[in-house]
């Protein structure tokens, strides 16, 4: 019996949706240059940069172990800053039955916050909950935040 879940992530960030939103989806070989320790490369491999449809591969070291997530562009909102990954290949999907991403910005009070959530389905109960990749990617967009000159 397989297992549907999902698990939220929010970060406190200064900077405005735009910039997370044009990074991530236009122009992820700058995250290389900010986060080398944690992002190496984004490949793509169909379709264009950033558009829906299109397939990429992440490079990436988390929890001191390189790896990949291979994903389809499945749903952009350039107004609400947000974008839906869906994991097509690499370690994640050789756990997981499915796994989905989102990344949104939004104001929040005074300031602004950045939402991952994940909806995934574990194949079993002996499957962790997919939280170490949720610390590296709020970490990574803390990193990315920080920097200056992004």
């Amino acid at each position: 019996m397989a297992l549907a879940g999902k698990l939220i992530g929010y970060v406190e960030i200064s900077k405005n949706g735009d910039f997370f939103h044009d990074l991530f989806r236009h122009n992820p070989h700058k995250m290389v240059a900010i986060a080398p320790d944690r992002a190496h490369d984004c490949e793509l491999h169909e379709g264009d940069r950033g558009a829906v449809g299109s397939v990429i591969t992440w490079h990436y070291t988390e929890g001191g172990k390189r790896k990949v997530s291979k994903q389809i562009i499945e749903y952009v909102n350039e107004e609400n800053h947000t974008i839906v990954f869906n994991v097509i290949g690499g370690e994640l999907v050789e756990i997981y039955k499915s796994f989905k991403i989102t990344l949104h910005v939004e104001p929040k009070g005074d300031g602004k916050v950045a939402t991952w959530t994940f909806e995934y389905e574990k194949p079993d109960t002996r499957v962790p909950y997919p939280t170490s990749v949720m610390d590296f990617l709020c970490k990574l967009v803390k990193d990315l935040d920080a920097h200056d000159k992004a």
